[in-house]
């Protein structure tokens, strides 16, 4: 395994995106590119797909988006830098960097898959084999109902006080901020205690939230930011690849957000977990990586 940072070219400015690598990028099997989700939650959180170097001999590349992790902060960017296009050429940066762009597979997470799949909706990627959309969401709108309809389930008076909380601005309170835990412990992991993993990248994502902030909003009920309008619905059809969908039946990504992906993918082939809600790779790790490497096997 071996780490570094790589020169990104954007503008009249030079960024940096820190990786990882696991397994052997000569071996001549198809590599795996795992992309992060929040957005700016860094890659930590995904370093158990590494383990498929060594399960499944599949190299895995990990990195971390700019703007969060040990890749180039960008705090102080006025919000129209933050832009969906911006995210896609880092990812073919890191493509061209390991000389992969012309036979690799890739995974997105949450944002990393809604990422992945505008960028291979819009670029259409010629040496794409294999795609994996993990506990992600084709619109912010059905986002929207599938996380509204899991914070119904809680009791009114914890409703009203998160609303109370995000319109008043008050969202950095210790009540809200307990609440948030609340409704993360049900549906983002309901592990208890969270992964060591898992806790270093969201305290990561509270030390510098410029992009979630700044692209998705307030919180994960009130999206207010850059992707606010955000669809791909339209262009699902083009997908080409094989494509995996995967979420958790307690997943913030509920149904409702994930089966445009499965409907409208020509080749697509849908797998829910059933004790697990956003990080199946916590919850049911045996099985989601079973799953994985057999799909990224063939």
């Amino acid at each position: 395994m071996h780490s570094g940072h790589i020169d990104f070219k954007y503008g009249d400015e030079t960024f940096q995106t820190w990786f990882t690598v696991a397994g052997d990028l000569t071996s001549g099997r198809r590599p795996l590119v795992a992309v992060h989700g929040g957005p700016g939650i860094p890659s930590p959180y995904m370093l158990p797909h590494l383990e498929l170097a060594k399960s499944a001999g599949i190299p895995v590349i990990l990195y971390d988006q700019i703007g969060c992790g040990k890749s180039t902060s960008l705090r102080g960017k006025d919000p129209s830098f933050f832009t969906v296009e911006f995210f896609m050429d880092e990812l073919e940066n890191v493509l061209a960097h390991f000389n992969i762009a012309h036979d690799f597979d890739l995974l997105g997470h949450s944002w990393g898959g809604m990422l992945a799949a505008d960028w291979v909706t819009s670029r259409h990627p010629a040496g794409l084999h294999r795609l994996v959309l993990a506990d992600s969401l084709v619109s912010i709108e059905l986002w929207k109902v599938s996380v509204n309809k899991l914070l119904r389930r809680f009791p009114k008076e914890f409703q009203d006080m998160l609303r109370k909380h995000e319109e008043e601005g008050t969202t950095d309170s210790q009540e809200y901020q307990d609440g948030m835990t609340a409704f993360y412990q049900k549906h983002i992991c309901t592990l208890d205690p969270w992964p060591e993993q898992l806790n270093q990248a969201f305290a990561a994502l509270g030390e510098d939230p410029t992009v979630y902030s700044t692209m998705f909003g307030v919180s994960e009920f009130s999206i207010n930011g850059t992707l606010k309008d955000w669809s791909v619905v339209d262009k699902l059809h083009t997908i080409t690849c094989p494509t995996l969908i995967i979420n958790g039946v307690d997943d913030e990504a509920q149904d409702e957000c994930v089966a445009p992906f499965f409907t409208k993918i020509p080749k697509a082939k849908w797998v829910q977990f059933a004790k697990s809600s956003h990080m199946p790779f916590f919850e049911e790790p045996e099985r989601y990586f079973q799953v994985l490497s057999q799909f990224l096997s063939v």
